[in-house]
């Protein structure tokens, strides 16, 4: 029996392989990798892609970059170039990689200089890395280079050593996922010797990059982060090799870090930092930032700051929550202990003056409180941070608000004064204590604690004596103002403090409100319609902007709704929108992907396809949306597919509703013709071959009642396959009702006189009324509508039985024709139904004669004339069957005339 560690040697080794496999349908991704520009990278490319092609491999250059060097320019001779793009860009024609033919040419090979470039605006991608991902997903290997700089968790860290701030980065994942780095190295001396020989840069250009990047500590501290970050790599491929091959060791249980996010200046850096020591240690990450509840984010700066933080964290493979908290360090420890956290990264805020001696910062009670839990505290690099997060507000928060404060109490100072005129108080300080109120209320905890103190020294100089002097002569009077000063301060902190929980609770509400009249809307949509025009209208409303809603049909695309409504998009945002619905992930306004478009673009994903996407254009498209926006529109999003794929399987549940009925009545023709047809055609060809074989040994007698069975069956052949023609006239709208003056005695007695020669067994009796008025129909299908009525009048009862047919006008406007038979009548359920299609009710044996289609015939006939027709049963004494027809005469006659009227 294997032991546990060899258990979770199998395990491991079986995700490994999983995760080979899946890398097996992409292409291969290197990266030369350098601690600088001008170390070889290109070159040293080019050389092994000429080694490459030597041995065989199709190698094509989809971008190099030369820079006027001429001996990479040698060397991009005698491999295949494809061309480059052309790109408009302010007067200018950029030229860029061209994705779309790299990946129609499919070469083994492709070589992509620059892994971290910018591509033009108006492409389908905002960096080259996401093209090179694109030629990956195709299958096609891939070689680029990239300086050790431009790797996305290392900018702040490359600022700080050289000075310079990089604006092109790459995310760390994406070098990650790289199958092989070669770092190009070349000692800071080399390097340097080279700029001064012009192999990197122009004399000029070479001599301000010596003063300024070029420094030989610079490139010793560049080259240091390329050799520790490949290092990184060549170790985790080692052990992924180890985890393939399966080999058993001791695997060191993973880390797992939890990162605060704040709204302070130095957010961003401590997030890097933890990217860092997240990718030395091979472990996941959380990026999380706690809201209190009683606070607003009010500060639109200091949201953006947070919101750019967290994309961040995202962009380095962390994964982002929010969370909402009434106290942050026990929220912090608590998610840490829940999620199994073991390290907490946080930035040091820093205090200054009397602020420090309030409250400790939450680094220093994270540190205090936290058992069992690695806490690393980052340190700002300035002293301009500030502890987002305190007891009382900050001076530059007092400082907003005191400007109201000074209006409030020099109001209160007034009617102060203005009362003691009038009738002298023995308590002025009410006043004062209202007018703090009223500021704490209205403006928030800073106006409130600023208008304490200004209430504490205008009380002072106005109202104790002696008077306009800061100076309190009795000292029951300062134990007075000091109190006041206490019961000012704590009243309008907590004033203040229920104005901002009330002003969160509002908001937090209208947008639970919003959110529930959305799911409460969506659920009361009857169709797909509906569902796009809330959509629309909802998302618009929520993104103060314009909304478009596009949803597949086909394999493509369709514009759906709008809001405000419009019919027509730009060519980039068809691409971004077609990107985001193919890849299911954003594109557009604020993406990295077409970050050109003027929508930002959501699939909406249902549980089995992406069914569209919905498109979002705020107010002002340079300002990005609010994280609380983004979450919103996303759940609309979601919502939406859930409401849109509901409405698809009714609809859906409607056609397989249809074609169950479509296959019940085929399965009732087939039967029906099965036996209708079998029986005559049986009894016919029955009667033929005893003619043909016997011939003159039958009797005159026999051979006369063999004709006669012939006839009958081939004229009851002939009325079900009439029945058949007819019904199929009468679905498809083409039975032509001409419009003749007719007798309906005239009509009933033809019925009569052919069902006595078909069946004269029947007795048929006829109730005429004398005076019947002539009505205007077709007389041939009405005949046939009565032969129909006594047939299946004989076939439901005995053949002893009296089918009855009597006619009357009913007033002027109408004729009754009724039709009884004294059989065993239909079962009350069946009443609704026998007018139906193959429809038949049993007989008193057990089977159903006919074919169904005699009642529907006439059912189709009858109403075409303008007529109606309906069932009854029993008659009397529990039995029979009575079908009555009414049809209108010629004064109240409402079906329209045809040509044969004219």
């Amino acid at each position: 029996m294997a032991g546990p560690a060899n258990r979770r040697s199998t395990q491991a080794s079986s995700e490994a392989l999983l995760e080979l496999a899946a890398k097996e349908q992409r292409g291969k991704l290197k990266v030369f990798l350098g601690m600088a520009p001008g170390v070889g990278k290109t070159y040293a490319m080019l050389a092994a892609a000429h080694a490459a092609k030597s041995e065989g491999r199709d190698v094509v250059v989809g971008v190099v970059e030369t820079h006027g060097r001429s001996e990479t320019q040698a060397l991009v001779e005698g491999l295949e170039v494809l061309p480059r793009r052309t790109v408009p860009y302010r007067n200018r024609v950029l030229m860029e990689f061209d994705i779309d033919a790299a990946i129609a040419r499919r070469p083994d090979l492709l070589l992509v200089d620059e892994f971290a470039h910018s591509n033009a605006p108006g492409l389908v991608h905002s960096k080259r890395y996401q093209d090179v991902e694109g030629v990956l997903q195709a299958g096609i290997d891939v070689w680029s280079t990239l300086n050790i700089q431009h790797v996305e968790s290392l900018t702040d860290v490359v600022e700080k050593i050289a000075g310079i701030k990089v604006r092109e980065t790459v995310p760390d994942r994406v070098l990650e996922r790289a199958d092989e780095i070669v770092i190009v190295d070349v000692t800071p001396e080399d390097l340097i010797q080279r700029l001064k020989e012009g192999k990197v840069y122009l004399p000029e250009n070479a001599r301000r990059a010596i003063d300024k990047f070029f420094q030989p500590s610079n490139l010793t501290a560049l080259r240091e982060l390329a050799l520790r970050r490949t290092a990184d790599r060549v170790d985790e491929q080692m052990l992924t090799q180890l985890r393939q091959r399966g080999v058993e060791g001791p695997w060191p249980t993973a880390e797992r870090l939890l990162v605060c996010v704040g709204g302070d200046e130095h957010s961003e850096r401590v997030v890097r930092s933890a990217a860092r020591m997240a990718s030395a240690l091979k472990s996941d990450w959380i990026a999380i930032h706690f809201a209190l509840a009683d606070r607003t984010e009010d500060d639109r700066k200091r949201q953006k700051r947070i919101d750019k933080a967290l994309r961040l964290a995202e962009r380095l493979g962390a994964t982002t929550v929010r969370v909402l908290a009434k106290n942050l360090t026990t929220e912090i420890l608590s998610y840490a202990k829940r999620n199994n956290i073991t390290q907490i990264v946080v930035g040091r805020s820093t205090r200054s003056g009397w602020l420090s001696f309030l409250r400790r910062s939450l680094s220093d009670e994270i540190t205090s409180e936290a058992k069992g839990l690695s806490v690393t505290v980052i340190a700002p690099e300035t002293e301009t941070s500030k502890e987002t997060t305190r007891l009382l507000p900050e001076v530059e928060t007092l400082a907003a608000g005191s400007a109201v404060a000074v209006v409030a109490v020099a109001a209160a100072v007034g009617t102060g004064l203005l009362l003691e005129q009038l009738s002298p108080l023995p308590n002025m300080s009410m006043i004062f204590l209202l007018a703090v109120l009223i500021c704490a209320l209205r403006f928030g905890v800073s106006a409130a604690v600023s208008a304490s103190i200004l209430s504490f020294f205008a009380y002072n100089f106005f109202f104790i004596d002696p008077r306009h002097t800061f100076t309190i002569a009795r000292p029951h009077e300062l134990f007075a103002l000091l109190i006041f000063l206490a019961v000012a301060v704590v009243t309008g902190s907590l004033a203040g403090r229920l104005r901002d929980q009330a002003t969160a609770t509002r908001a937090r509400a209208e947008a639970t409100q919003s959110l529930y009249e959305f799911s409460r809307k969506l659920s009361g949509a009857p169709n797909i319609d509906d569902v796009v025009w809330l959509v629309a209208s909802q998302s618009a409303a929520i993104a103060r902007g314009r909304s478009v809603v596009l949803l597949v049909k086909n394999g493509e695309l369709n514009f759906e709704g709008a809001w405000p409504p419009e019919d027509s998009l730009s060519t980039p945002d068809w691409a971004a929108a077609r990107w985001a619905f193919s890849k299911g992930e954003p594109a557009g306004l604020f993406t990295q992907t077409m970050p050109s478009a003027t929508f930002q673009f959501r699939p909406m994903i249902s549980s089995k396809e992406c069914l569209g996407v919905v498109g979002i254009a705020p107010a002002d498209l340079q300002e990005t949306l609010p994280a609380a926006t983004e979450s919103a529109l996303q759940s609309f999003a979601d919502q939406a597919a859930v409401a849109i794929e509901r409405t698809m399987l009714v609809g859906e549940a409607a056609c397989m509703a249809s074609v169950a009925e479509s296959e019940r009545l085929r399965s009732a023709l087939l039967s029906s013709v099965s036996h209708d047809l079998r029986t005559p055609l049986a009894s016919i060809l029955g009667s033929v071959t005893s003619l043909r074989e016997l011939g003159e040994r039958i009797p005159a007698a026999d051979q006369a009642e063999l004709l006669a069975t012939i006839e009958e069956e081939a004229t009851r052949l002939t009325q079900f396959v009439s029945n058949l023609l007819d019904m199929t006239r009468l679905e498809a709208g083409a039975l032509d009702i001409r419009r003749d003056w007719i007798d309906v005695a005239d009509i009933i007695s033809g019925a009569v006189n052919r069902c006595r020669k078909l069946i004269p067994s029947r007795t048929i009796k006829l109730h005429l009324a004398s005076s019947l008025p002539l009505i205007k129909g077709d007389a041939t299908l009405l005949e046939q509508v009565m032969f129909n009525l006594i047939d299946n009048a004989d076939k439901y009862s005995s053949r002893a039985s009296v089918t009855t047919i009597s006619a009357e006008p009913q007033g002027s406007s109408a004729i009754l024709i009724q039709v009884k038979d004294d059989g065993f009548g239909i079962p009350q359920n069946a009443l609704e139904r026998v007018f139906d299609k193959f429809y038949r009710v049993r007989g008193s044996d057990g089977r159903a004669p006919g074919t169904g289609l005699g009642l529907a015939i006439a059912a189709g006939v009858i109403k075409a004339m303008g007529g109606e027709i309906s069932a009854r049963s029993p008659v009397r004494d529990g039995k029979g069957t009575e079908i009555s027809i009414m049809l209108p005469t010629l004064a109240d006659a409402t079906t329209p005339h045809t040509s044969a009227d004219r």
